[in-house]
């Protein structure tokens, strides 16, 4: 029988082209949680979407404009819990930070 084990999952909403501190915002993520020890995390780009900012899709025709990118963590609460404030303050009002229990097999 397997048991589950209760997990925090994190995604956080952006676009590509949203900054902190003159770098890329989903590279400074990432690096915030690989320096803080995060198990892992996943970038995904999206093809098109809205939100208060308006909309973000990408362009084919050779250029990419402003795609919408989704990233996502799973790792114990007790160790992304702590980094929710730091993380919330990095997105600011350019996306959305979300998070809820998991069961992890």
């Amino acid at each position: 029988m397997m048991v589950a084990k209760k997990m925090l999952a994190l995604t956080i909403r952006i676009k590509k082209n949203d900054n902190f501190e003159g770098k890329r915002l989903e590279k400074a993520i990432i690096d915030f949680l690989v320096q803080h020890g995060i198990s892992g995390a996943t970038v995904w780009a999206g093809v098109d979407g809205f939100g208060k900012r308006g909309r973000s899709k990408v362009q084919i025709e050779g250029v990419t404009v402003n795609m919408p990118l989704v990233i996502e963590v799973i790792e114990e609460r007790k160790k992304l819990e702590p980094l929710l404030v730091e993380i919330k303050n990095m997105v600011d009002d350019n996306g959305l930070v979300t998070a809820h229990e998991v069961d992890m097999f």
